[in-house]
């Protein structure tokens, strides 16, 4: 008798790997600098005061059991004090909902605000992990171009006046990934009205809003429209193996993405959400322990930007971080940033070309580096190796 192998789901089929995750398997390799990898500093994270508080919250047997699928209330507390300060407006626990990470966050709202064949917004260049949220859950997509503002909301206008409808749109409004660029406050404002005045939601994605460098974040979408849901975590600022993550939406919002999340993992980590609520809590430690964050990150963005500029002249323009994690570059020359990525490669430095952040899969020359894990000696070296590969 002849088998019959059974089939996955079709939605599958339009789906495709990470490519940086991809990338990441490659540069493991200690010959390469990575500027790839979308990381934060391990040797910046709280190993000492991470265990200290695991230490303290192990002493509650509660902590190794089940928590609530919304969160552990501890935490859902210190999390609304925090974003009441940042919104303006008093954030009620109610409205906080824990994920594991904010990935899972996007993940379970994509599935309670999207129907198949439903419009998306999107930056261009995108975030990756929205393309593949947005992808698996059937919408389609329509790419708006960022400048040095962020989202071009006139392109946004024009899209609206020609009858496009969409279900949500998605920013990543502080210090974009992979785009280096932070929405302005007059663009906040005017992309709220423009959801309040056309009836679709805005995912505001903030994993990088207190990695500043030399002026706060400016005030967040939210708190221009409760039509926004905000979305971040402590990967950045604490460490990525907590996987705790938030998202601020509206109560009807939080219950449905409460029974979702029930049939996917029941609960997030009552003793990890437990240390974040104790490392959170320490106004002092936390404030001194993100500010070094940021002056080693600031330090380390203005060497890279000086390495790409004095070696690389006017064939290379760039951004100028002012928080954050990555600058997205172009070459004027055409030099295509994927057929040079091999070359990189083997000359023992890595990148992510732009065609990984792209809607379609047009190759272009654009690239996006990384400057969280290497010293500034270190990315002088990374960038004389890419001009050696153009070379």
């Amino acid at each position: 008798m002849s088998l019959t192998t059974p089939a996955l789901a079709a939605k599958l089929a339009g789906l495709q790997s990470s490519a940086i995750r991809d990338l990441l398997k490659l540069t493991a390799r200690p010959d390469i600098i990575s500027l790839a990898g979308g990381l934060p500093d391990a040797t910046l994270m709280p190993r000492d005061r991470i265990a200290r508080a695991a230490e303290t919250a192990l002493r509650d047997p509660a902590v190794l059991q089940y928590t609530e699928s919304s969160g552990w209330p501890a935490l859902r507390e210190v999390i609304a004090a925090r974003e009441s300060a940042k919104i303006g407006r008093p954030v009620q626990v109610a409205e906080v909902f824990i994920t594991h990470g904010s990935q899972q966050a996007l993940s379970l709202l994509a599935e309670v605000l999207l129907d198949p064949g439903a419009l998306v917004i999107v930056e261009d260049p995108a975030y990756v992990g929205a393309l593949q949220v947005f992808r698996a859950a059937g919408a389609r997509i329509i790419a708006v171009p960022l400048d040095s503002d962020g989202m071009r909301l006139d392109i946004l206008e024009d899209l609206l006046a020609a009858g496009e409808r969409p279900a949500l749109v998605h920013t990543v409004s502080n210090f974009h990934n992979p785009g280096g660029v932070t929405l302005a406050p007059e663009r906040r404002a005017h992309l709220a009205k423009l959801a309040e005045a056309h009836g679709f939601w805005i995912i505001e994605d903030d994993p990088y809003g207190e990695l500043w460098f030399d002026q706060p974040s400016p005030a967040p979408v939210a708190s221009y429209s409760p039509q926004v849901i905000r979305l971040s975590s402590v990967s950045k600022i604490l460490s990525p193996s907590l996987r705790v993550g938030w998202m601020i939406a509206p109560e009807r919002v939080c219950r449905a993405v409460e029974l979702l999340k029930q049939g996917a993992d029941l609960c997030g980590s009552a003793l990890t959400q437990q240390i974040t609520t104790d490392l959170l809590s320490d106004a002092d430690w936390l404030a001194a322990h993100i500010n070094t964050i940021r002056t080693t990150y600031g330090t380390r963005a203005r060497a890279l930007v000086a390495a790409v500029h004095t070696t690389f002249g006017d064939r290379i323009h760039c951004t100028a971080p002012t928080g954050g994690m990555f600058i997205w570059a172009n070459f004027t020359d055409n030099t295509n940033t994927t057929t040079l990525l091999p070359k990189a490669l083997e000359s023992g430095v890595a990148y992510v070309p732009g065609v990984a952040f792209a809607v379609s899969n047009t190759s272009d020359n654009s690239l996006r580096l990384c400057f969280t894990t290497s010293d500034e000696s270190t990315l002088e070296k990374a960038v004389h190796r890419l001009a050696k590969a153009t070379r």
